[in-house]
Formats: C-alpha cells, structure tokens, sequence
C-alpha cells in the first residue's frame, strides 16, 4: 500500500509496468479501508499502530521524533491525539504490553483492534489473480 508517498509510489509503480496493494496506506490492508475510514470519522485524533509499529515505537517514534532527548516535545507532537488504536495482526502477550507502553508513553488510551492477516492476504490474492 501507500503508506504515506501520497501517490508518489502510484507513479513509480506505474513506471515499472508494477502493482501494489491497494489502499491509502497499509492500515486499509490490516483493518479495511472502510473500517479505518469509519474510525477516522468517529475520532479524528486517532493514532494508528500495526505490530510492525508496536515493536519499532521506540526507534520509529520515539527515537525519530527526538522525544528520548526532549520529552517535552509530546504534546507538540500529539496534543490533538485522542486514542491509540492497535491494529493487532498477531496479538501476544509481549505486543500488548509494548503496545500498553506506547499508549502510555504519549499519554492515550489504547485501543486493540484484532485483524489478524485476512485482509493482507486478501489483498495479496488480488494481486496475484489477474
């Protein structure tokens, strides 16, 4: 999916005779396109997560955003946030407590919304389907 070129990867793609899985961003692989659209509607401040997410927060987030070295930073960074929602694509013991510790760590509550991997490998059959 996208995930964030806003249409820049369309047009590489489109280069290179490749397709790519379809969404916005991955988040519509994992949760739905309709669903995240839903969600987004209901609570614009929501902040989205997968398990890829959840065990890089600390260096992808964290680290990346300066927020190790200037904590203060936080609410600069996410004061219009309301809740964090976790797409878990395969929950376990230790993701919920890393996802726990992200919410907690920006100051949301955190929201698990299993997936599991349907909606990837559906959108990865499509692909393979002409």
């Amino acid at each position: 999916a996208d995930c964030g070129t806003y249409g820049a990867l369309d047009e590489v793609c489109e280069r290179r005779g490749l397709s790519r899985l379809a969404g916005l961003h991955c988040y519509d692989v994992f949760g739905g396109a309709d669903r995240l659209r839903a969600m987004f509607e209901a609570e614009p401040g929501t902040y989205v997560l997968t398990d890829f997410l959840v065990r890089s927060f600390g260096r992808t987030v964290i680290a990346e955003l300066g927020l190790d070295r200037y904590p203060e930073l936080r609410d600069d960074y996410f004061a219009h946030y309301t809740r964090m929602v976790w797409l878990a694509q395969r929950p376990d013991d230790e993701l919920r407590t890393l996802a726990r510790a992200a919410a907690d760590r920006i100051g949301l509550p955190l929201v698990v919304v299993e997936t599991g991997h349907t909606g990837l490998e559906r959108a990865l059959a499509e692909l393979l389907v002409p």
